[in-house]
């Protein structure tokens, strides 16, 4: 039997970027923190991300049809933090946040390095996530500049 917490830690050893995945349902706006976040072809251009299944967040793309994929640079470390859980206390998350609605009508984030705007196009269950793939509508780079946050060891980190 697999040692969970074992796991986890060999798979902190791998570095990811973080991003923020906005969804719209028609009526309201979420977010998360993920860095769970892949490219998955290029013809069509397809991305995707897992959703734990126990997290409130799980089931919004599914209800949204749509997500964007906001990639956050070192100097958004705080909007990791606000959308993996602090804003829980918030009226609303994204009262300070420059954003505008990319096509699907989810949420891009004007200072994110790069965004991905997507309708979603399948979802596969895969144990205790899920795997929510979209076709890229729309995309950009905001910020080509910019130092991307990363995620190793359970710790925020730059690339240098």
């Amino acid at each position: 039997m697999i040692d969970t917490n074992a796991f986890r830690q060999t798979l902190g050893n791998f570095a990811t970027g973080v991003t923020v995945v906005t969804m719209n349902d028609g009526g309201d706006d979420h977010a998360m923190t993920v860095n769970s976040f892949s490219s998955v072809s290029l013809d069509p251009p397809l991305v995707a991300y897992n959703a734990d299944k126990g997290t409130d967040s799980h089931d919004f793309t599914a209800r949204a049809e749509n997500y964007a994929v906001n990639v956050l640079g070192t100097d958004q470390e705080w909007l990791s933090n606000r959308f993996a859980g602090e804003h829980k206390e918030m009226d609303d998350p994204f009262e300070d946040v420059d954003t505008t609605r990319g096509e699907t009508g989810a949420l891009v984030f004007e200072d994110a390095i790069a965004y991905l705007d997507c309708s979603l196009a399948a979802s596969h269950d895969a144990g205790d996530h899920t795997i929510y793939v979209g076709e890229v509508q729309e995309f950009g780079v905001n910020r080509p500049s910019a130092d991307p946050l990363t995620f190793f060891r359970g710790e925020y980190g730059r690339i240098e």
